[in-house]
């Protein structure tokens, strides 16, 4: 009898250790605080914590594991196994997905954004250019076309803009060019401060990281139909991460990626847009609309001449440049 009981106390230690093996940590790093732009990791955390029993958990740290500039580093050492980054913050270290950040590519919604990124996250040298850093690209954060809120005097026109020190980032920041103004390029979380001791007038960013990150405290002034363009922010993983996790694992992280991004449209297009036009309201801050023909000559002097030069600097970096401009502008409208 009590070989027998020790012989039951040896296979439920065995059984233990055998669930314990089974157990797997992510560490993720993202920025600033939970909110819209973090919706589909937070989701996805979610779905596969469900869909294993808890057995593959994904640990989110908002800042404690890595300045936002430096998650792709992180990825490349396995500081960590997940992270979210904006390709403009190191355009020479990921300059395949920066097709997506050039300015007035005409995207007009979250869903074509999504699908449009998704098909350039799959071309082979996108992921041969990630895959420097260890990575591997997982999803978007589409984001709709970025608009500016400042302090001062409102550029009632686009001559208004010389001059003008604005956070502009990738694309964005080369239209703020066009129009004489000065891009200045930092991170969300820097902005706020930068805004209220005057290093930048004006800042460019979606609706929810104008709320998010403070810029309506203090604005003055918002443009409701600049339309410049976007940033590219992927959530990748490391490579190396991806391939050790059991097939189950896998399966549910990869599997549970359509319905993060279901989730984080759903929530962007209704719950977040719904405080935008009460916050502006609350706060004050003027609305200001330029007009057909302004708007239609700013694309026109923009556009072609950054899609020009950014495919010709990146064919020289042997990248298939004008190939990933093609899909894009391919897919843009055609609701492919």
């Amino acid at each position: 009898m009590t070989k027998y009981l020790k012989g039951c106390a040896v296979a439920a230690i065995s059984i233990a250790f055998a669930g314990e093996a089974l157990a797997t940590e992510w560490n993720v790093s993202l920025w600033g605080k939970r909110r819209a732009f973090t919706e589909h990791v937070e989701k996805l955390a979610e779905l596969v914590s469900e869909k294993t029993n808890g057995e593959f958990t994904l640990n989110i740290s908002y800042g404690g594991l890595s300045k936002n500039r430096e998650n792709l580093d992180g990825i490349s050492i396995g500081a960590f196994e997940m992270a979210q980054f904006c390709a403009g913050y190191h355009r020479d270290k990921n300059p395949s997905i920066t097709v997506l950040e050039l300015p007035f590519l005409g995207v007009s919604s979250l869903e074509e954004e999504r699908k449009i990124s998704m098909a350039v996250y799959g071309h082979p040298a996108v992921q041969a250019d990630l895959a420097r850093w260890n990575a591997t690209l997982l999803m978007p954060s589409p984001l709709p076309q970025y608009n500016i809120v400042g302090v001062g005097d409102a550029p009632m026109t686009l001559a208004d803009y010389e001059g003008l020190a604005v956070r502009a980032t990738g694309g964005i920041g080369k239209a703020m060019e066009a129009v004489n103004a000065v891009p200045t390029s930092m991170s969300a979380t820097e902005v706020r401060q930068a805004l209220d001791s005057g290093v930048v007038k004006a800042v460019a960013f979606a609706p929810h990281a104008h709320m998010s990150f403070g810029t309506v405290e203090s604005g003055a002034w918002w443009t409701t139909n600049l339309n410049p363009g976007t940033v590219n922010c992927p959530v990748v993983a490391n490579t190396d991460a991806l391939a050790d996790l059991s097939d189950a694992h896998r399966e549910a992280l990869l599997g549970s990626i359509d319905e993060s991004l279901d989730h984080y449209i759903d929530t962007y297009n209704g719950a977040t847009m719904a405080k935008w036009g009460p916050t502006l309201e609350e706060k004050g801050i003027k609305s200001i609309t330029y007009d057909d023909a302004e708007l239609a000559a700013f694309r026109e002097a923009v556009a072609g001449p950054a899609a020009a030069s950014w495919v010709a600097d990146n064919t020289a970096k042997g990248l298939p440049a004008q190939e990933l401009l093609d899909i894009v502008t391919g897919m843009v409208g055609s609701g492919s």
